[in-house]
């Protein structure tokens, strides 16, 4: 008889088994409506692997203000207004503010700050960024935008079809000062290659439709690593990328210790390591290289989806040409002239540019740490809940002719990014695209200002056009919707036309740069860093033999 017991509590234990897998993928009854599921998977074969936010809008104009995913076995909430964004994310960020659990994102770097669940660690690495960048900081930042600005026109004088490249060192430039201490001098630099390198791969890996497989069936990660692809090569990116972070870091904490050091972010993060309790060296150069990649990429990605809606829309081009024009006549445009309100288009041309082409196309996932409601829908602990940006940003009742580029729709604005991000009206809210409640971008003073000052330059010194088919004589037209993949989404290179809209404003460009290189050294760096920075230098006495 008891031989009986085994088979008995086999078959009890299947049918278990079998009750709950029958219960995955399926859309439990209360959650937010949504697309069909399918057993098990849900709705993960509905997801396109590339170009998803154009389904996810889809999905928002047919269910609504929100709407439920089930992927396997997690649930994803999709926010689709900006009320709902505002009622959930903003007002109720309490609960709304951790991260949800990314395997493969988690895998390349864990101390990756916008990856970090909210608690003690979050709060620390985020105190030490919102000092770095505050209203006042950003503001003593000026001399160094304004060098590197000049050097980006001069250099596009000189080299028009490496444009991109001559964006992407100038935000680059502007980050390492700020972080590490150093300007970055070349478009080839080594180091400003493998920044980008890591970031394209992080980027991808992190998107990638087998990543989101990982982390919404667990039990696939207990497979051979033969089996996973992916996960040998997520541990080659976390090498990449934490290898360049720590060397960046420990060159920096050795000039700190020297009393060698000049101002910056790292000088800082020293002196926290003294103070405060887990500030490892490996916490602080993911800190110091997430700084370098946010500061480079995001302003990078979002000047050349300028560069591109200037050929688009010739018309706006013209307008910010007249309007630079009239601030300024034949004097190189300032910071000082984003306060002028007769250059409210060129303050326009950003925001329009930040929510035309938003870099975080998807909003970075929030999740809930408790069971909640909203708009009588149960949403349930733990669910991932994401801003459908691109949803937002392209609803015709907030932003009538969305598709187009037309920054006439905030002359009416002058609100900085956080000013914004802060009205307790949402309706009045520029864009999304700095994210939402605490997970909000620090960087938004720096990058309203780095924008700013980089169009109205642009547009003083340059006229962009498409270019010409040499085969046909025809013009090439880029298309906006050609996008890079990934989790990060910038223009897929295309082929333009950049012109200096006068000899004059050209000899203005170089003059203004041979200026600026009396600053320098023989390395290009600064001789004395400018007065007025918030940071402080490191002497000897604080280091190692205090």
């Amino acid at each position: 008889m008891p031989s009986l017991w085994l088979p008995v509590l086999l078959a009890t234990l299947g049918a278990l088994l079998f009750l709950k897998l029958g219960n995955v993928g399926q859309r439990p009854k209360g959650y937010p409506p949504g697309p069909a599921t399918r057993p098990i998977v849900g709705n993960i074969p509905d997801i396109p692997k590339h170009n998803a936010h154009i389904q996810f809008k889809k999905w928002a104009e047919e269910y609504g203000p929100i709407y439920s995913l089930i992927v396997g076995t997690k649930t994803m909430i999709m926010l689709n207004t900006d009320q709902s964004v505002k009622d959930l994310l903003d007002k109720r960020s309490n609960i709304y503010s951790s991260r949800p659990e990314l395997f493969v994102s988690n895998l390349i770097g864990e101390d990756r700050i916008i990856n970090m669940p909210y608690g003690d660690k979050w709060r620390m690495v985020r105190r030490l960024f919102h000092n770095l960048l505050t209203m006042k900081a950003s503001k003593s930042y000026e001399p160094y935008q304004d060098l590197e600005s000049k050097a980006m026109l001069a250099a596009v004088l000189d080299e028009p079809h490496l444009l991109f490249d001559h964006i992407r060192r100038y935000t680059n430039s502007l980050s390492t000062q700020i972080m590490l201490g150093f300007r970055t001098i070349k478009p080839n630099d080594p180091r400003l290659l493998r920044l980008y390198e890591g970031l394209e791969k992080w980027s991808s890996v992190t998107g990638a439709q087998s990543a989101a497989l990982l982390d919404v069936f667990p039990a696939f990660r207990l497979l051979p690593t033969f089996m996973v692809p992916l996960y040998n090569y997520a541990l080659e990116v976390r090498e990449f990328v934490s290898s360049f972070f720590m060397s960046h870091w420990l060159e920096a904490k050795k000039k700190v210790e020297d009393g060698t050091a000049k101002p910056s972010f790292a000088v800082g993060l020293v002196k926290a390591q003294q103070t405060e309790q887990g500030l490892s060296d490996a916490l602080a150069a993911w800190a110091c290289g997430v700084g370098l990649e946010a500061g480079s990429d995001t302003t990078a990605a979002s000047l050349i989806g300028f560069i591109q809606a200037m050929l688009l829309y010739p018309d706006a081009q013209k307008e910010a040409q007249e309007t630079v024009d009239r601030v300024c006549g034949d004097r190189l445009p300032t910071i000082r002239d984003m306060d002028n309100l007769d250059a409210q288009y060129i303050r326009a041309c950003a925001k329009e540019a930040l929510r035309w082409m938003p870099t975080v196309i998807i909003g970075f996932p929030h999740s809930v740490v408790r069971e909640d409601e909203y708009m009588g829908y149960k949403i349930p602990k733990g669910a991932t809940i994401v801003h459908n940006t691109w949803a937002i940003h392209t609803n015709p009742t907030r932003y009538p002719n969305p598709e187009k580029f037309d920054p006439s729709r905030y002359m009416s604005d002058s609100q900085t990014s956080a000013e914004a991000a802060a009205n307790p009206d949402v309706t009045q809210r520029d864009h999304f695209g700095f994210g939402a409640g605490r997970r909000v971008c620090p960087g938004m003073h720096v990058v309203d200002r780095s924008m700013f000052l980089a169009i109205a330059r642009f547009m003083w010194a340059f006229t962009f056009s498409k270019a010409v088919d040499a085969a046909t004589g025809e013009e090439i037209t880029p298309d906006p919707a050609d996008l890079t993949p990934g989790l990060l989404v910038q223009p897929r290179p295309f082929p333009f036309k950049v012109t200096p809209r006068s000899e004059l404003r050209a000899r203005v460009v170089r003059e203004t740069w041979k200026e600026c290189e009396e600053l320098l050294d023989d390395e290009k760096q600064w001789k004395e860093i400018p007065k007025g920075m918030v940071f402080t230098s490191y002497s000897n006495s604080e280091g190692k033999g205090r």
